[in-house]
């Protein structure tokens, strides 16, 4: 059985490395091939993957891990401004600085649990967010947003031109610079440095969260979110288990927060703001709370609805049906333009709706269905040995 799982998860994860290596040429046939929502796919999936440590195994549900974010972009660029431009200085100490504060909202939250405990989470997250807009001003530049200017000292680093901002890299490697852009079946494709930097924290983190799951401290988050209180009367105390996966939750985000600003070197509190920290959620629950890739599907699904669907308009509808009559052509584009453009929201709205009613392990629970439901369509079954009878 053991064998069975490390096999299964071996075969896991060499897919997600295919996956994600080969995004821009998955994704172009989409319309999705562009490294700036490539990017956000990486990096809104590792937000997710570390988020479902938290709510996946232990079942405790956070409105406000946007602050976390939030906290790891602010962080990154005051890096940036302050000592240099290489993202991994940045990273590191977004991470620190969102552990740090995860560690200390962790600690009052969770002495609830529940929907009190979710409330908590969320206030905390307003409160942040009410801090960067307004109280601390000088430290995020409140509704502007914080942004490099050339009069930041960056102590690392030589000046190369005073009159240009100075741009992100990873030793010497521009964030935003296209290394191949060839053409491929008739799609152009762009292989940018940016997202193979997300890319590669994308399949680390997922490689840690994996080894998360199936250790014994996995084990124990998973007893916890099946019964807290069992564990309570056995002496067991669970505190410290869910304030360490709350922690590496929220050191999850800061780095997700940090690859945003490596990729876009700015830093506003709209990240932190409580549609951010609800995104999160149901981006986990679309792609399945509690499995290893499903966060990862979702986090791709929503930012695919938001990026792709919400740039359709009537235009493009007229354009697909222009095989039919014009009457036809009409009646369909006047029926479905509100699932589209504009109204990108209402079509995830229903999906969600269908996903939790029928579907409720997510888009992992329905590849499954349709996996079996394939095996028991065009699998052959052997035939039973015949039993000679005794002479």
């Amino acid at each position: 059985m053991l064998n069975n799982v490390r096999s299964n998860d071996r075969l896991l994860f060499i897919i997600v490395i295919i996956m994600v290596l080969a995004g821009p040429i998955i994704l172009a046939p989409f319309g999705a091939g562009y490294p700036a929502l490539m990017q956000r796919f990486a990096i809104y999936g590792l937000f997710a993957v570390g988020f479902n440590i938290l709510f996946g195994l232990t079942g405790y549900l956070s409105f406000g891990h946007a602050a976390f974010l939030g906290i790891g972009s602010y962080a990154a660029v005051w890096m940036f401004k302050l000592l240099t431009m290489n993202i991994i200085p940045a990273i590191l100490l977004a991470v620190v600085i969102s552990g740090l504060f995860a560690l200390l909202i962790g600690f009052i939250s969770l002495r609830r649990s529940g929907i009190y405990f979710s409330i908590l989470t969320l206030a905390f997250a307003q409160m942040s967010y009410n801090m960067a807009y307004s109280v601390l001003t000088p430290l995020t530049n409140g509704e502007t947003g914080l942004q490099l200017s050339l009069a930041d000292p960056r102590m690392l680093d030589t000046v190369q031109n005073a009159n240009q901002l100075p741009l992100t890299n990873l030793f010497g490697l521009d964030m935003n610079a296209v290394f191949w852009n060839p053409t491929l079946l008739g799609y152009e494709l762009q292989f940018n440095y940016g997202f193979y930097v997300c890319a590669a924290f994308l399949i680390g983190g997922f490689y840690l969260s994996m080894r998360i799951f199936r250790s014994p401290f996995g084990l124990m988050l998973r007893a916890v979110k099946t019964n807290r209180t069992r564990l309570n009367y056995t002496g067991v105390n669970t505190r410290p288990y869910t304030l360490a996966a709350f922690v590496i939750s929220g050191m999850y985000a800061g780095l997700a927060g940090a690859l945003l600003a490596s990729m876009e070197p700015l830093a506003g509190a709209e990240r932190m703001q409580w549609t951010a920290s609800g995104e999160v959620v149901l981006m986990t629950i679309l792609g399945g709370a509690g499995t290893l890739i499903g966060p990862v599907l979702g986090a791709g699904t929503i930012k695919y609805f938001e990026n792709i669907f919400s740039t359709i308009n009537e235009n493009v509808l007229h354009g697909w049906f222009s095989i039919f009559p014009e009457w036809m052509n009409s009646s369909l584009t006047w029926m479905l333009s509100p699932f589209f453009g504009k109204g990108w929201s209402l079509t995830l709205g229903l999906m969600f709706m269908l996903v939790v009613i029928f579907l409720p392990g997510g888009l992992v629970q329905g590849s499954q269905k349709i996996g079996g439901w394939v095996k028991r369509r065009f699998g052959r079954t052997p035939p039973e040995p015949s039993i000679k009878p005794a002479e």
